[in-house]
């Protein structure tokens, strides 16, 4: 909504946990994170493991966010805690609750775990509060519930406060920053590097400066055919950006609904793994995914496969997708696809150390596949996989992921039974 001048009538805020992680595990100690030196890595990995989190202090030290521990200067003595997923989820459960008794899901947008984007229009106007005042009340109400501290950022759309948050606030004593459209080209179109700027990466930077483009203002100031022709249909949200413009709406948020679906997992292996041993976490993958679409009622018509080899090993990934017969949830089905594409794609004797696989074209009824006569024995057999399916799952719900296994998860080289108590590929800490 814009008034009679074009300039928007709403208010948007964007609020991020600082250091998220890192403050949680500060917190649980009760300890001040802008005074203490913690990471958040799991050192049994390796020195080479990233760095989830780090501390305000450690990052004040020079230390950067993801970086690795060997990375971390000998002479700075720091506390390192290993990750405990459930519980910052617990944590960012109990913020998002403060949220609510304030403002109405409706209007708000979880972004990620630590960052949520508000549409406070109306709060504003009812509560008689300033933006910023607005802000510093919700950070207040987070620090009080959680203990843990916060920045902001408020714009006029929900770019420029997810800049403000990224950029402006950073520099603002009271970590709350304000941008309207005016305000962004007057600060920022000079601002450098572009990869600050929101949706803006490496590779878009990188090709950017390849046309001697290196800020916002030059790219209001590009050929636009150039940038259409270079980066596609995202050349107009590129230039959109670049004079602080941002149609999207909360509302168009809360109303989105993806015209396909898809389902995921991947893993980077802690060590180099063998064919074999490689060909076994395919398989277990491949069940774990076969049960969670059981448990969410849907089914796949097409597989894809990804295997990444060691760094040690120059040479290219390998990939491949798997058309089925029909949309299908059965493990019996799906296991061995995943094993022939292995079998036709790995090159033997080759080390590897990153597997994923995706189930593409989601649907949530079987029954749009045409069934022929030819059928009959194969849904009898789906149809018992499913049943033993949903069993393993209900043991699973009642007595916990590692209740049943099966005689692969037992394998040296299994990953599953550990993998069970980890969110995110990182220790859960239940």
């Amino acid at each position: 909504m814009r008034n009679v001048s074009g300039k928007s009538d709403r208010i948007y805020m964007c609020i991020d946990l600082k250091s998220f992680y890192a403050s949680v595990e500060c917190a649980e100690r009760g300890l001040n994170p802008m005074t203490t030196n913690l990471v958040v890595a799991d050192p049994e990995r390796s020195t080479g493991t990233l760095c989830l989190a780090v501390s305000p202090s450690m990052k004040a030290l020079g230390v950067r966010n993801r970086c690795r521990l060997y990375e971390i200067p000998e002479n700075i003595e720091y506390i390192a805690a290993v990750p405990r997923m459930q519980l910052y989820i617990d944590y960012a459960v109990r913020i998002y609750g403060e949220y609510l008794k304030y403002i109405s899901p409706d209007d708000i947008h979880v972004y990620s775990v630590d960052e949520a984007f508000f549409d406070v229009t109306e709060y504003v106007r009812r509560s008689g509060m300033t933006p910023e005042q607005m802000a510093k009340f919700l950070m207040g109400r987070v620090e009080k519930c959680a203990g843990i501290r916060s920045t902001a950022g408020i714009g006029t759309n929900l770019y420029l406060a997810k800049v403000a948050l990224d950029i402006t606030a950073k520099h603002s004593p009271k970590f709350i920053g304000y941008l309207d459209e005016e305000k962004y080209r007057e600060e920022l179109w000079d601002h450098r590097p572009l990869t600050d700027f929101w949706r803006i990466g490496r590779g878009t930077a990188a090709r950017l400066d390849k046309l001697g483009i290196r800020t916002m203002r030059e790219i209001t100031r590009a050929n636009e055919d150039t940038l259409y022709k270079i980066f596609g249909i995202d050349a107009e949200l590129l230039i959109d950006h670049a004079w602080g413009r941002e149609s999207t709406t909360m509302a168009d948020i809360k109303g989105y609904r993806s015209k396909s679906r898809s389902l995921s997992s991947g893993q980077v292996l802690l060590r180099d793994y063998d064919y074999d041993e490689a060909r076994l976490i395919v398989k277990e993958m491949a069940d774990l995914v076969c049960l969670d679409m059981v448990e969410k009622n849907i089914y796949t018509d097409l597989l894809t496969l990804y295997v990444g080899y060691s760094h040690t090993v120059p040479i290219p990934s390998s990939g491949g997708s798997i058309r089925l017969p029909r949309p299908t949830n059965a493990d019996s089905l799906i296991i061995p696809a995943l094993v022939r594409k292995y079998n036709e794609i790995v090159v033997p004797g080759v080390p590897i150390r990153r597997i994923g696989i995706g189930c593409e074209n989601i649907v949530e009824d079987e029954g749009q596949y045409q069934m022929s006569l030819f059928d009959e024995g194969v849904t009898e057999e789906t149809e018992r996989d499913r049943k033993i399916q949903e069993a393993v799952l209900e043991i699973m719900a009642r007595f916990g992921k590692n209740a049943i296994l099966k005689g692969l998860n037992l394998e040296e080289a299994g990953t599953t039974r550990a993998r069970n108590h980890q969110i995110g590929g990182h220790k859960s800490g239940t």
